[in-house]
C-alpha cells in the first residue's frame, strides 16, 4: 500500500537493460505503486555524450511507453545511463515537486536526484545515497509459493536433489561462447550424474540463439527441463523448487535474486570480468552467499538476502525529508 503523499509513478530506464529495469518496477512496486514503464533509446549524438553534456535532455531520446512531457508525475525510479539526464532535468524543471529515484551510479552529483541507491562496490556516498549489498529486485516470498504451485508439474518427474540453472549471456565484461556452453553442459550433466540430481535450466533474453541451442544439445539424456523461451517463464518457480542453484556470474541481479532463497548458489564463471564485477562476487563469497562452481554441491546456510524491507523504509523518510 502507497503510504507516501505521491499519487503517480514512472518507471524510466534504458530500453534492453531488463534487469534494471525490473529492479525499478521491484522498488515502485514495493512503495505502493503500479508503475507507468518507459523504455529509452538515445538519438544521434546522444548516443555518445556523457549525461552531463547533454544539452537538450529530453530532445537525446526516444520512448517506448509514452513520452517523458508533462504532465509529470509524483514519483520517478530511473536506472541506466540514458536515464540520468532526463530525470535530472524534469526534477528540476518541476522544482523538486517531481521526486526522482536512480538506480545505480549516476557518475553525476548525487544530489541532482531526491534518492541514489548504488552498490556498496560502486563506494558512492552522500546524504541521500543508500548503498545496497546487491541488486533490487522483484522476488517476493509470496512470488515464490506462487511460482512453486504453478511450476511444480514440470519438475515433478525430475529426481532430486533439483539444480536450478539459471544462464545469462555475454555483456561488456563477460563472454559466452557455445563453446564454453558445451563444456558448461559437460560439466552440468556429470554433476547430476554424480548425485542422481535433476536439472531446471533457464535461459534470459541475453542468452544468445546458438548459445541456447548448444545448452539443449549437450544436455541431451540429461534428467532435466530446459526452458528457452517457450510459454510460461519458470524461473521464479525453479527458485523456489530448487535444492541447489547453479548461476552464471554476466548478471548481480540473477546472482542477488538467487541468494533471496537463502539456497546454496554456486556462480558459474564464463571467461571475462571485470573489477566491479570481481568486487561484488568476492563480497558475495566473503558473506558466505555464493560458493564458486567447482563440479560439486555442498550444503550451507545463510540469513536469505532480502535487501527491500531496509531499502524501502530509508527510501520513504528520505522521500518524506528535504534532501
Amino acid at each position: 500500500m502507497n503510504d507516501l503523499p505521491l499519487k503517480n509513478c514512472w518507471v524510466v530506464s534504458d530500453d534492453g537493460k531488463t534487469g534494471t529495469e525490473h529492479q525499478c518496477i521491484g522498488l515502485a512496486e514495493a512503495l505502493g505503486f503500479d508503475p507507468e514503464i518507459k523504455r529509452l533509446r538515445a538519438r544521434g549524438v546522444w548516443t555518445y555524450l556523457p549525461p552531463s553534456l547533454w544539452p537538450r535532455p529530453l530532445s537525446g531520446v526516444m520512448t517506448q511507453g509514452g513520452a517523458l512531457a508533462a504532465p509529470w508525475p509524483d514519483l520517478i525510479v530511473a536506472a541506466g545511463r540514458l536515464s540520468i539526464a532526463p530525470t535530472a532535468y524534469i526534477r528540476k524543471a518541476t522544482q523538486g515537486r517531481t521526486k526522482v529515484i536512480q538506480l545505480q551510479n549516476p557518475r553525476v552529483n548525487p544530489a541532482l536526484f531526491d534518492v541514489v541507491i548504488a552498490p556498496w562496490h560502486d563506494q558512492l556516498v552522500g546524504k541521500n545515497v543508500l548503498q545496497t549489498q546487491g541488486a533490487l529486485h522483484r522476488v517476493t516470498a509470496e512470488r515464490l509459493a506462487l511460482e512453486a504451485a504453478l511450476v511444480a508439474p514440470r519438475v515433478a518427474h525430475l529426481p532430486r536433489p533439483l539444480i536450478a540453472v539459471l544462464v545469462g549471456g555475454s555483456n561488456r565484461c563477460y563472454r559466452m561462447t557455445p563453446d564454453g556452453v558445451r563444456i558448461m553442459a559437460q560439466r552440468l550433466k556429470k554433476l547430476a550424474e554424480r548425485y542422481q540430481a535433476g536439472l531446471a535450466v533457464t535461459v534470459s533474453r541475453r542468452t544468445e540463439q546458438e548459445n541456447r541451442q548448444a545448452l539443449r544439445e549437450n544436455l541431451e539424456g540429461v534428467p532435466a527441463v530446459i526452458w528457452t523461451d517457450e510459454g510460461h517463464n519458470p524461473y521464479v518457480g525453479f527458485l523456489a523448487l530448487a535444492d541447489y542453484i547453479v548461476v552464471t556470474g554476466d548478471s548481480v541481479s540473477m546472482v542477488s535474486e538467487a541468494c533471496f532463497t537463502g539456497k546454496p548458489v554456486y556462480t558459474y564463471f564464463f571467461p571475462g570480468g571485470s573489477r566491479k564485477f570481481n568486487a561484488f562476487h568476492h563480497y558475495f563469497q566473503q558473506q558466505n552467499y555464493t560458493k564458486p562452481f567447482e563440479d560439486q554441491l555442498i550444503s550451507w546456510s545463510y540469513p536469505p538476502l532480502d535487501e527491500f524491507n531496509r531499502i524501502t523504509a530509508h527510501v520513504r523518510k528520505l522521500l518524506l525529508e528535504p534532501v
